[in-house]
């Protein structure tokens, strides 16, 4: 007997649009995974100074939830409290179990379901699995010479340690992208001293914030007000694509020449405008956005690390840069990033014959609308290879799976099957296509290395197009590409 018809991991954004989704569709028998102690995943777990979303907060939010955001652009906590309005509006936490790391996953084919196992030690059975674990969930830190051997306080903003004063201490910043853009001026002014590591600058625009007005909190509380905002943004969104893949010159024009003028208006000293110049076209990386960045780098008592002065090696003391200073400090702050590429599921899954998931992505990570695997049955991945949308909302690009997901369960149950796997040649075709595009965009050409490719060069991270084009695909079901099993 199967325990669950579904079974999702991970309670973040991606697990509670999967289980509204599945409620939509009167599905009861779910049950939810959460590793942590708490529900909600990024903007829960994301708790460092300055946490906030850079993404339009009425596209960056789930579309059967509207919320009377106070700003366009939310703060974590903000965001936190919408987490946890979905949760509680559609009662999530009773259909889900908190401290429950899954560590393995097996396909059994005489039963027709998955086996999940749970801390090691448990097994879970369910017809249908649904990986929402999302691609910056586990941090990573670089193994530095002499890591281990520093007697400070060290931490990464994943886990930021709120039990620790920075007031008055002498902090090091280890990475420069979007998380240390936030916290660098949250922190700046509290600090004596602030080392910041670059390994290479990224491009920054402006942030266009705006507060809403009490009337216009209340427009927003309404659904036509809402889907109206939605839509605008999500228009003038989507139009971007036109630079990231059709135009350079629209690039520029775009954005490029905004983030230029931002560099002259913003820093005076050559030097340093020097240093936080990109050498690659912006969009090849992730673009921050920031009015306070460019501000706390030109204070007296922060000093920016370029690549030709970066960590050699950590000491008990605090780091010793490529040019042999030692430098003292009393905390590490590591915004090194997350294993986002080839770590996109981090235990172990058993397919059909004993296909290892791990084997299949050997090359580079690569999925069926960045959903289904060959071989691996009834498995479905939100935000899987080639999910990630540079333009817009992430969330966009969630729904839009979960409609091709249950579009393939809805098929299973009309024929009277028992599962569902894509077939190996539309996986094939489905994947050349993905990276023929690919190479028309500025994340292929535009002369980076960014956690959007794989080590095998492949820009795997990103879809190459307008999230319409990946919304058509999702809705038009194609029943001829895939295996239906009895």
């Amino acid at each position: 007997m199967t325990d669950y018809q579904v079974i999702i991991v991970g309670t973040g954004f991606g697990g509670q649009a999967a289980a509204i989704e599945l409620l939509n569709q009167q599905q009861q028998d779910f049950l939810l995974l959460e590793r942590r102690s708490f529900m909600g995943g990024t903007w829960v777990q994301n708790s460092y100074p300055g946490a906030a979303v850079d993404v339009q907060s009425p596209l960056y939010s789930l579309s059967a939830v509207p919320y009377d955001w106070t700003q366009m652009y939310a703060s974590r906590d903000e965001l936190k409290g919408y987490t946890d309005h979905v949760i509680e509006r559609f009662g999530l936490a009773r259909k889900t179990r908190l401290n429950s790391t899954v560590t393995a996953m097996r396909w059994d084919a005489q039963q027709r379901h998955w086996q999940v196992q749970i801390n090691g030690t448990e097994y879970l059975t369910a017809r249908y699995v649904i990986n929402a674990s999302g691609p910056l969930s586990t941090p990573v830190i670089p193994n530095f010479a002499g890591r281990d051997s520093f007697q400070g306080v060290s931490f990464h903003t994943n886990n930021w340690d709120h039990s620790v004063s920075l007031a008055g201490k002498r902090v090091a910043i280890i990475g420069s992208g979007a998380s240390a853009a936030q916290v660098i001026p949250a922190i700046v002014d509290e600090v004596a001293e602030l080392h910041v590591f670059q390994r290479s600058p990224h491009w920054v625009v402006k942030r266009h914030d705006y507060v809403f007005k009490p009337w216009q909190r209340r427009i927003l509380r309404t659904k036509w007000g809402y889907k109206l905002l939605r839509g605008v943004i999500y228009l003038a969104l989507e139009l971007r694509v036109l630079g990231f893949k059709y135009s350079k010159t629209l690039l520029q024009v775009l954005a490029g020449n905004e983030a230029r003028q931002l560099i002259r208006e913003q820093i005076e000293d050559p030097e340093l405008q020097a240093k936080v110049t990109p050498d690659f076209t912006i969009g090849c990386k992730r673009v921050i956005i920031s009015n306070t960045l460019y501000p706390a780098y030109c204070r007296e008592h922060v000093q920016l690390h370029g690549r030709d002065d970066g960590i050699a090696s950590i000491n008990a003391t605090g780091l010793v840069t490529q040019t042999g200073q030692q430098l003292d400090v009393d905390v590490i702050v590591y915004s090194t990033g997350y294993d986002a590429t080839d770590g996109m599921i981090c235990y172990p899954v058993t397919g059909e014959d004993g296909h290892q998931l791990a084997d299949f992505w050997h090359d580079y990570p690569r999925a069926y609308l960045g959903t289904s695997v060959p071989k691996f049955p009834n498995l479905f991945i939100v935000t899987g290879p080639n999910t990630g949308i540079g333009h817009t909302s992430a969330l966009v690009v969630i729904e839009a799976q979960l409609q091709y997901i249950v579009r393939a369960m809805a098929a299973v149950q009309r024929l009277g099957k028992q599962a569902i796997a894509v077939k190996a040649d539309a996986e094939q075709r489905y994947t050349d296509h993905i990276h023929q595009q690919m190479e028309k965009t500025v994340w292929h050409w535009g002369g980076c290395n960014s956690w959007y490719k794989s080590k095998s060069g492949k820009v795997i991270a990103m879809f190459p197009g307008f999230s319409l084009t990946f919304k058509r695909w999702t809705r038009n079901f194609k029943a001829a590409d895939h295996h239906f099993i009895d």
